[in-house]
């Protein structure tokens, strides 16, 4: 897929979109340039390389051959230390609702590279002692494990991470009003100059499918990165049992909550995206008292309550900008 549209007004700044390809999903960036610069190749040559550090799919990339390696991986790329630091960081504050290492029990779930899903309690718990990110050892220029077994998972960060390099490149050429969205995920720089207003973007209903896409709410955003998590595409139905592809690394097992999905402000949409999976583990209310002690985040959380009705929650500093869909 590839498109790219120009508007241009006088003196004005001109309105470029590119979108395309990337981590099994597309990426749609618009943004204002005055000097009318196309960086579509540019951008796809640069997620080229972020996938060779982070994608799990691909056997020859930096995160599966560090999977495959016995203990210390010196990196090649630099996209691979960045993403690890932001995930340390948030499985440490999170208390390790988002942990990188449940590879080995997303593979076995039937979410990675290997479909296939046989449950059992006793190879569930015996993959849980490969799970941990105190295993996972960061230094320069290099990274190891403690376990030789233990992998990691870019599923709960990648495309947020990948959406982070975008933006920084637009930055580093000068770029201050610019929309990138990766996957459902991005961030809002400066303002749409076309409106002379924040960035507007749509928040997916709970209730959508991917036939049927429609959106819940919509956030005004300014120099602010957003995620959406959620478990209404990716789920399996084992023996008439619906589970959900997000993993508690605690139990080992799909997770089981009211809440239906969690959108994530952040400064970066690494953060963010890391939140999203950490909220969608530990559950909407347990994720309120815990974003407490986190104010730099805000969140809009859509969620079942006990009556059977859909219900949401929006942190106080971000209300003023999200309007919910009666």
């Amino acid at each position: 897929m590839a498109a790219v549209w120009q508007y241009r007004k006088g003196k004005n700044p001109a309105f470029i979109q590119i979108e395309g390809e990337t981590m099994a999903t597309t990426y749609h960036i618009s943004y204002f340039d005055q000097e009318n610069r196309n960086f579509k190749s540019s951008v796809d040559s640069l997620l080229v390389l972020v996938n060779k550090s982070i994608n799990n799919y691909d056997p020859n990339s930096e995160v599966s051959r560090f999977n495959k390696a016995d203990s210390t991986f010196n990196l090649e790329l630099p996209y691979l230390m960045p993403a690890l630091q932001i995930a340390q960081k948030v499985f440490v504050a999170s208390n390790g609702a988002f942990d990188m290492t449940i590879m080995p029990l997303v593979n076995y779930w039937g979410f990675g590279p290997d479909k296939t899903i046989k449950p059992d309690s006793t190879k569930i718990d015996s993959l849980r002692s490969l799970v941990g990110f105190e295993k996972i050892n960061l230094k320069a220029g290099a990274i190891s494990k403690t376990d030789p077994r233990t992998q990691l998972d870019f599923g709960g960060i990648g495309q947020g991470y990948g959406a982070d390099v975008i933006a920084d490149f637009l930055k580093s050429k000068g770029i201050v009003n610019a929309l990138v969205e990766l996957g459902g995920e991005g961030l809002a720089m400066g303002i749409n100059l076309k409106t002379q207003k924040p960035w507007e973007i749509g928040i997916l209903d709970p209730n959508s499918t991917r036939d049927n896409m429609f959106f819940k709410a919509y956030a005004s955003l300014s120099n602010k990165a957003f995620t959406t998590s959620g478990n209404y595409f990716n789920y399996k139905i084992v023996d008439g049992k619906k589970f959900s592809h997000t993993i508690d690394p605690e139990s080992g097992y799909p997770v089981k909550r009211a809440v239906l999905s969690a959108t994530v402000f952040a400064n970066d949409c690494a953060t963010a995206d890391a939140w999203g999976t950490a909220i969608m583990v530990m559950g909407h209310e347990k994720a309120i008292e815990v974003l407490k002690e986190h104010p730099a985040l805000d969140v809009l959380l859509f969620y079942t309550a006990d009556d059977g009705s859909v219900q949401y929650f929006v942190t106080e500093k971000i209300k003023s900008s999200i309007t919910i869909n009666p």
